[in-house]
């Protein structure tokens, strides 16, 4: 297994290697903010309108469950499992490294800008979600087959995210806690690797509830701790803060050269770190928000845009902060995990290096575990099969094993690489369907205006169809309060 592996990496430098003198990059970004921009004028700035209401909305989903489904709150944490990883530790790290302190406001914006595709995506993975084993999957390939008549390209999708975010994202993530805990522990990576491989394959084998589960208790934990040492590190510096502000925003335009490139540079991290953080407009996240039991679908994608939020404004502020008030973003030598290590012992101390070790497992494990989610309802998608399912819970175990000892530059180009793949066809397949959604954040706002709790029925827009889960005389029994 770990034979082929290593094959089909080398064959994929070279097609990383084309795809860059063919600019899929830039495309993707463009891409992006067209389509964010758009969907952000179209729902009205839903994200800034009604962020009280996403709030509201988590409280609930933490308050309100039903027994034998996935709340709405447990959706949210599998999608900020995957979301919240390493992109949010060393992928802020290496931005700053390689495009300056001006790659932060670029994070920034498409966080801001993301969060209105996030909406929308993970809407319409509800309206056109299936039932499954007493509760509900569906995301890209769903809306994709059901919404736009489009089957193969559905499949397509599954292949992709499957192979991205379940076997070349975990392992992005493995690489990461291995060097994490060579540094600080000096443990060998083919030793953490080998725990890493054990534990997955204990949760993986034991489905979707147990994922969530899992998700549920790590995320608020491992974001808070984070986020309070960052806290801490702001406030006892919080003189020089005014000035990094500054510095961010000066970078971002090309006004002030400290470290890495120009605006190009900056611009290209920022966006291309920021895309593998919140994920907004892959279509990722919709795997997860498909999962929740609730009534009306406008509020999983209210609340996956929260997801966006606290994922980019929230924990990847934390690193930047963190990295930028240290001042070692301009050493010869650090990069990735490394730099945010050595930046967060400038100013905790020592102690810090193992601080972040044990973070940085909490956050690219529960990645993992996210991420295999993902692959595991796809290929749900595209045949309902013990066999298939099995070999490719086998296949994640194996690529944790691999990532963990792996040369990271190649796993890194290569997540970029599928990320951009998997993100232009969700773009095209959301772009058509955007109406679906708006039809549905009207319905869901008229509802909430006139003093009801929102609930939701196909009947609701006219012409939708294709819809599984919101018909007429099913909807009060298929969906929680």
């Amino acid at each position: 297994m770990i034979g082929l592996v290593s094959f089909l990496f080398e064959l994929s430098e070279k097609m990383i290697a084309v795809t860059n003198d063919l600019l899929w990059s830039k495309i993707l970004i463009a891409l992006l903010i067209v389509v964010g921009i758009y969907f952000t004028l179209r729902t009205k700035f839903v994200q800034f309108r009604l962020a009280g209401e996403m709030f509201r909305l988590l409280g609930e989903g933490a308050t309100d469950k039903k027994k034998g489904s996935i709340s709405s709150f447990q959706a949210f944490c599998i999608s900020t499992a995957s979301r919240v990883g390493t992109g949010n530790l060393a992928g802020v790290a290496m931005a700053i490294s390689v495009g300056g302190p001006g790659a932060v406001f670029w994070m920034w914006l498409i966080a801001l800008i993301g969060s209105a595709s996030a909406f929308v995506e993970s809407t319409l993975a509800q309206i056109y979600k299936v039932k499954d084993k007493g509760g509900f999957r569906g995301g890209p390939a769903y809306y994709m087959e059901k919404g736009l008549k489009k089957r193969w390209m559905g499949i397509l999708f599954a292949i992709l995210i499957t192979f991205c975010f379940g076997l070349v994202f975990n392992a992005v993530q493995a690489n990461t806690i291995s060097q994490a805990f060579q540094t600080a522990y000096g443990v060998p990576p083919v030793v953490m690797g080998l725990i890493l491989a054990a534990i997955t394959g204990f949760i993986v084998f034991g489905g979707v509830k147990r994922v969530a589960k899992v998700a549920e208790f790590l995320v608020p934990f491992m974001a808070g701790a984070y986020v309070l040492v960052a806290l801490y590190v702001v406030v006892t510096n919080i003189t020089q803060l005014p000035g990094v502000l500054l510095l961010i925003v000066k970078s971002a335009f090309g006004l002030e050269q400290v470290a890495g490139g120009g605006m190009g540079a900056a611009l290209m991290q920022g966006i291309k770190r920021g895309l593998f953080s919140n994920e907004a407009g892959m279509g990722s996240a919709a795997n997860a928000a498909a999962t929740a039991d609730v009534t009306h679908p406008a509020k999983q994608g209210l609340i996956q845009a929260l997801g966006v939020f606290v994922d980019t404004l929230v924990v990847c502020s934390a690193t930047a902060f963190i990295v930028l008030l240290s001042g070692m973003y301009t050493t010869e030598g650090l990069d990735g995990i490394a730099l945010t290590q050595a930046a967060l012992s400038t100013h905790v101390g020592a102690w810090a290096s193992v601080f972040v070790a044990l973070i940085v497992f909490l956050f690219a494990f529960s990645s993992v575990i996210g991420n295999y989610y993902y692959g595991e309802t796809n290929i749900e998608f595209i045949k309902t099969d013990k066999t298939w399912l099995t070999l490719y819970r086998l296949a994640v175990v194996g690529m944790v094993m691999f990532g963990a000892v792996a040369k990271i530059s190649i796993v890194w180009d290569l997540a970029d690489l599928f990320m951009a793949f998997m993100a232009l066809l969700n773009l095209v397949a959301i772009a058509l369907l955007g109406k679906v959604a708006f039809a549905a954040l009207n319905d869901y706002t008229k509802q909430l205006k006139s003093g009801q709790n929102p609930v939701f029925r196909a009947s609701n827009i006219p012409g939708l169809s294709e819809v599984e889960c919101w018909q007429e005389d099913k909807a009060k029994n298929t969906m929680a309060s």
